[in-house]
């Protein structure tokens, strides 16, 4: 009862929270105030360099992560004085269902909500954001089903064949951005939960991810270090390079979601970003986690990703594609898992949406274990490799002023190693129906 009250207030949330954005009547006066302060809602830049620190300095995506320059962030943009307050989100309405001996079927919703402000100080501009999720109230039972999907934690046992929700606080942040130089830029950020310089934009937020309301099966060899406590990071960035430092604590998340989880900085990452046109991002990242699962305190982890992005505009929508690898390495055991990524998502005529994602990812016996967890269980151990191929579609409604109501589908096909398919079945599928809504904004990008 708890559960459908909270989906219904969220919802109601973010069909209100669009009519704030702007007034009949006051769109162009405010794009006229946003390029008098520097801050426009669409630059165009023949050098790919200055292009890249605009990009960085709007701070659009979570944390300081990176996407091609050419991809629309749809948000809702409103001057302030000197001010410029900025609200982004989407939420999913997910009715699912899984086959096989060991398929699940929930209804839930997934959501968060980005609301930031930003003010120029001479050569300078500080942004203040957070982010919020109330995916612990509206994800019941501290999971939603996933085949094959394991990490974290939920009423003391590892989480397999489902997804953990994610904390309410997911970013609490500060960030100052000074330039240098004409083609220089240094950037600090301080969040007491935020996402450190590790992997790539996480998937709840980038484009190419934008209509699949499930995490990928290999988050958590890629890019689950975007809710961290504790970041503190650093970066320097010269025409279209950059390059960035943390250090934060490294335990993740744990199952009580709307708490905060600090301790010592005890973890830092590295992460390389290039963007040599508009069309094209790329990253390399490696990070050492400390005592990253609670279930194996001792445990330390090293963790090294890679991807590459790219976004094409369309006349009437955009193609944003992403190739990720992510590999784990415990430093206690020398267990080396990897997982490999390929997903794309297609907007065209304006309000429709095609996507499909690809993966193929390292497996440990935890599947087979997890749900009966005790100290005799045996040591984790690899047996064996999943693929998941994805497919969906939906289609944007007009209904309400400044919002985007979709309705939407998809199916997932696994394929199972033999180790796992007595369990599991040979070819098991999920299916996923769903609302999915956002606010219509400005389409924030930097280049036509």
């Amino acid at each position: 009862m708890h559960t459908g009250i909270a989906i219904a207030v969220f919802f109601l949330l973010l069909y209100a929270l669009p009519g704030l954005g702007q007034q009949p009547g006051q769109e162009q006066t405010d794009h006229s105030h946003m390029e008098h302060q520097g801050m426009k809602m669409d630059k165009s830049h023949t050098d790919a360099a200055e292009t890249f620190i605009d990009q960085i300095v709007d701070h659009t995506t979570s944390g300081t992560s990176a996407e091609p320059g050419s991809t629309p962030a749809s948000m809702l943009m409103l001057p302030k004085e000197n001010w410029m307050f900025m609200f982004h989100g989407q939420a999913f309405l997910d009715v699912q269902q899984q086959s096989g001996p060991r398929g699940a079927g929930k209804i839930f919703s997934t959501n968060w909500i980005m609301p930031m402000a930003q003010r120029k100080f001479g050569c300078g501009t500080l942004t203040l954001r957070s982010m919020l999720s109330f995916d612990p109230r509206t994800v019941p039972g501290r999971f939603y089903p996933e085949l094959f999907q394991q990490g974290e934690t939920a009423f003391g046992r590892p989480i397999v064949d489902g997804q953990h929700p994610h904390d309410f606080l997911m970013e609490i942040a500060a960030l100052f951005d000074m330039r240098i130089g004409e083609k220089t830029l240094l950037s600090l950020y301080a969040a007491p939960v935020g996402d450190p310089a590790m992997g790539p934009l996480a998937y709840a937020h980038r484009a190419s991810a934008s209509e699949d309301p499930l995490s990928p099966l290999g988050h958590h060899l890629q890019d689950s270090t975007h809710i961290a406590d504790d970041v503190l990071t650093a970066g320097i960035t010269h025409r279209a390079v950059r390059l960035e430092a943390s250090g934060f604590h490294g335990r993740e998340p744990d199952e009580h979601r709307w708490d905060f989880d600090s301790g010592k900085i005890d973890s830092w990452s590295g992460r390389l970003t290039i963007t040599p046109t508009a069309n094209w991002s790329g990253q390399y990242s490696f990070a050492h986690l400390s005592s990253p699962e609670e279930l194996h305190p001792t445990e330390d982890l090293q963790r090294m990703t890679a991807s590459v992005s790219y976004n094409r505009m369309l006349g009437s929508g955009n193609w944003a594609s992403m190739v990720l690898w992510g590999r784990n390495r415990s430093l206690a055991t020398q267990l080396v898992s990897s997982g490999f990524l390929a997903e794309s998502t297609l907007r065209f005529k304006g309000g429709n949406y095609l996507w499909g994602r690809i993966e193929n990812v390292d497996r440990t016996n935890e599947l087979l274990t997890g749900r009966s967890l005790s100290p005799s269980s045996p040591e984790e151990a690899i047996i064996g490799r999943v693929q998941a191929w994805t497919a969906g579609y939906d289609h944007d409604f007009r209904i309400v002023r400044h919002l985007e109501t979709a309705l939407g589908a998809q199916a997932t096909f696994y394929g199972a190693p033999d180790t796992l398919k007595p369990a599991y079945g040979s070819h098991p599928v999920g299916v996923v129906v769903f609302l999915r809504v956002r606010p219509e904004g400005s389409n924030h990008h930097h280049h036509h």
